[in-house]
């Protein structure tokens, strides 16, 4: 990462998206303060299906019980019975 000014942003902006283009950040400064952050936006990779399954391993277990309790207590016990369809409309 580079720290450059907004004048070298505005004066080398040719030079300074080239080395964007090719993977560099930089950080820009307006009087001595950094104010933006320039970074490619195809930074992210891919992650392989083992870095996605250790991600996942690595995640909190989720309560089913636990989490029923809180979402009651938030929304409020109201459900819908077998015969209620959420997607139709009450017509009237």
């Amino acid at each position: 990462m580079k720290i450059i000014s907004q004048r070298e942003l505005r004066n080398g902006s040719a030079a300074v998206m080239d080395a964007v283009e090719a993977g560099e950040t930089f950080h820009v400064t307006r009087n001595g303060v950094e104010i933006a952050e320039l970074r490619p936006l195809t930074q992210r990779r891919q992650l392989t299906t083992e870095e996605i399954i250790a991600r996942r391993r690595r995640l909190p277990r989720v309560d089913a019980a636990e989490l029923r309790r809180e979402t009651d207590e938030f929304f409020g016990e109201d459900r819908l019975t077998d015969d209620d369809n959420p997607w139709e409309r009450p017509r009237g």
